[in-house]
C-alpha cells in the first residue's frame, strides 16, 4: 500500500496556530499521530523537515505530509474470556479483571486485553496512531481493575480521544490507602512527569503536565486506612497512585509508590484500585453515556477485613 500525501497552504486566519493542532483538526488523525510523523520527517514546512511539534504556522506556509501505511500490530488474535459491559459497531466497555495487562509489552507479548480484543473484534480494528489495532485509547495497570472503553473504528478512536484530550469524560475510581486523612474531600494539583532518577517511575515534577485528582473519603477503616473515591480531571499514567503517595497517604498494595504497604497482606496483589465508573458522549448518537462496575470480590473482602 502506499503513502497517502496530502498538501495545506496556510490561511492568514490560522497564523500563529501550533502545526500538530492545526493538522489533528484537519486531518483523520489524533494529534499524538501528528507529532509520531513530525518526529519520523513525514512533514515538511515550505519543503523544509520540521523538527517541532509545537511549530508555529505562518501565512502562505506550504504543509506537505507524508501518511505512511498502516502497521501490523506485532500480537496475535487468542480466544479470551472476556468481560464486556456493553458493546455496538463502535465502541466496547471491557470490564479488566486483575493481573490483566491491556496492550502486549516486553515481559507481556500475549494474553493481554488486546490480544483478546484482536479475537473478538475479528476485522473490525481502528488504525489509529499508524498501528492496526483495536482502538485502545486509555488504559489502567495490570493490577487495576474495572473499566475501560476500547474503540472499533477511527471515526469513533478519534472522537474519544479529543474526549480525553478536553477531559470531558468521567472517571471514578475506589481505592484503599493508608493512613487516615485529615479532610473528607480534597485535591491534589501537582504535574507529573518522568522520575529523572528512575524512568520506569512517574512523579510530582514542577516541569511535568498538569494533573489534578479529586478526592472523597467514602469510610474510615479502624482509623489505619480510608476507603476513599478519587475523581480524575486529568488521566496521566499512574496519577492517582502518585497522587496519594505524594500527601503520604500511598493505595495499600501498590509496591512501586509505597515500599512497606504490603506489610501484614500477604496475599494481596499489587495496589488496590478499582476503576468504578466511566462516562462519555456517544462517537455516533452524540449521547451520554455510563457505566458503573461492581467492586471485585478481593476488594470487598478486604474492606471488611480491615473495617472490623
Amino acid at each position: 500500500m502506499d503513502a497517502d500525501r496530502r498538501v495545506f497552504v496556510v490561511e492568514d486566519s490560522f497564523a500563529d496556530e501550533r502545526l500538530d493542532v492545526f493538522l489533528s483538526e484537519n486531518l483523520d488523525l489524533t494529534r499524538s499521530h501528528i507529532q509520531k510523523l513530525i518526529r519520523s520527517n513525514h512533514i515538511r514546512v515550505n519543503n523544509s523537515t520540521v523538527t517541532k511539534t509545537g511549530y508555529r504556522l505562518q501565512p502562505l506556509d506550504e504543509i506537505d505530509i507524508e501518511i505512511p501505511p498502516l502497521e501490523d500490530i506485532d500480537a496475535k488474535p487468542q480466544a479470551m474470556d472476556l468481560d464486556i459491559i456493553y458493546e455496538d459497531d463502535d465502541v466496547i466497555v471491557v470490564n479488566k479483571p486483575k493481573n490483566m495487562v491491556v496492550h502486549p509489552a516486553p515481559g507481556h507479548p500475549d494474553q493481554t486485553l488486546v490480544n483478546g480484543l484482536m479475537y473478538h473484534c475479528g476485522s473490525s480494528l481502528s488504525g489509529i496512531n499508524g498501528v492496526l489495532r483495536p482502538g485502545i485509547v486509555h488504559r489502567i495497570d495490570r493490577d487495576t481493575t474495572g473499566l475501560l472503553v476500547v474503540c472499533k473504528n477511527d471515526t469513533s478512536h478519534l472522537s474519544l480521544a479529543r474526549q480525553f484530550s478536553e477531559h470531558t469524560i468521567t472517571r471514578k475510581y475506589q481505592a484503599i490507602v493508608i493512613g487516615n486523612l485529615s479532610e473528607e474531600d480534597g485535591t491534589v494539583n501537582a504535574p507529573l512527569g518522568r522520575n529523572p532518577k528512575d524512568r520506569k517511575k512517574i512523579a510530582v515534577i514542577t516541569d511535568g503536565r498538569r494533573a489534578v485528582t479529586h478526592y472523597h473519603v467514602l469510610d474510615h477503616l479502624n482509623n489505619k486506612y480510608n476507603h476513599i473515591e478519587c475523581r480524575l480531571e486529568t488521566g496521566r499514567t499512574h496519577q492517582i497512585r502518585v497522587h496519594m503517595a505524594h500527601i503520604h497517604h500511598p493505595v495499600l498494595g501498590d509496591e512501586v509508590y509505597g515500599s512497606s504497604s504490603l506489610k501484614g497482606f500477604t496475599n494481596l496483589q499489587g495496589q488496590t484500585l478499582h476503576a468504578g465508573l466511566l462516562g462519555f458522549e456517544h462517537p455516533t448518537t452524540h449521547q451520554y453515556m455510563e457505566f458503573k462496575s461492581p467492586l471485585p470480590q478481593y476488594f470487598d473482602e478486604l474492606l471488611y477485613k480491615l473495617k472490623n
